[in-house]
C-alpha cells in the first residue's frame, strides 16, 4: 500500500488538528484553574477584611476601655461590686433601711387570711333570680291550689334549669289559661314572682 501525497498531506493535517485540540483542551483546564484559585483568593481576602475589621474594632474598645478606667479613676470613683455588697435575704436588705422619721405615712400592710379547713375552697353557687344557693334550692312539683273566692287559676311551675339559656327559656313562657284576660295575665305575674 502506497502512500500518495494528497493521503499524506489529509493525514498531516488531522494530526496537527488533534495536536491543536489537545493543546486547546490543556490551555481550558489551566484556565479553569486559575479562575479557581481567583476565586478561593478573592474569598480569603474578603474572610481577612472581616477578621482585621473585627480586630480594630475590638482595639478600638480596649482603647475605650482604657480611657473609661482612667476617666472613672480621675472623675468618679466608682468599683465593681464585691462578694460582701450582695445581701442573701430581704431581712438583710429591710436591715439596711432608716427609721421611720416623726410625720412619715405607714407602712403598707397586706392582709392574709385562711380559709378554715371545714369550709370547701370554692364558694357555693347561687341563683342571681332567687339568691339563695344551688344546692338550697328544690324544684316545685306540685302545683299551688286556687284560693277560695278568687276563681280557677294556673300557676306555671318553675323548675331550675342552670344557664342563661334556660333562664331565657323561663322568663319567655307564658302559659294559657282556659279564660283569656286577667287570669293569664295573673299566672304570668306568678310565674315571673317565683
Amino acid at each position: 500500500m502506497r502512500l500518495t501525497r494528497s493521503r499524506a498531506r489529509s493525514i498531516g493535517w488531522a494530526m496537527i488538528l488533534a495536536v491543536c485540540f489537545a493543546l486547546t483542551l490543556a490551555l481550558t483546564f489551566k484556565v479553569n484553574a486559575v479562575k479557581s484559585q481567583v476565586r478561593l483568593t478573592e474569598r480569603r481576602l474578603v474572610q481577612l477584611r472581616a477578621e482585621k475589621t473585627m480586630l480594630e474594632t475590638e482595639f478600638e474598645t480596649r482603647a475605650n476601655q482604657q480611657q473609661l478606667t482612667a476617666l472613672n479613676a480621675v472623675e468618679f470613683g466608682y468599683q465593681a461590686p464585691t462578694a460582701g455588697q450582695y445581701l442573701e435575704t430581704e431581712r438583710d436588705l429591710a436591715a439596711l433601711g432608716k427609721p421611720r422619721g416623726p410625720g412619715a405615712p405607714d407602712m403598707i400592710r397586706v392582709a392574709a387570711a385562711e380559709a378554715p379547713a371545714d369550709e370547701s375552697a370554692f364558694p357555693a353557687m347561687v341563683n342571681p333570680l332567687t339568691g339563695k344557693a344551688m344546692a338550697a334550692e328544690t324544684p316545685r312539683d306540685t302545683a299551688a291550689e286556687p284560693r277560695r273566692g278568687e276563681g280557677p287559676q294556673r300557676v306555671a311551675r318553675v323548675t331550675p334549669i342552670a344557664g342563661p339559656a334556660g333562664l331565657v327559656q323561663r322568663l319567655s313562657h307564658v302559659e294559657k289559661s282556659a279564660k283569656p284576660g286577667r287570669a293569664a295575665v295573673k299566672t304570668t305575674r306568678v310565674a315571673l314572682e317565683e
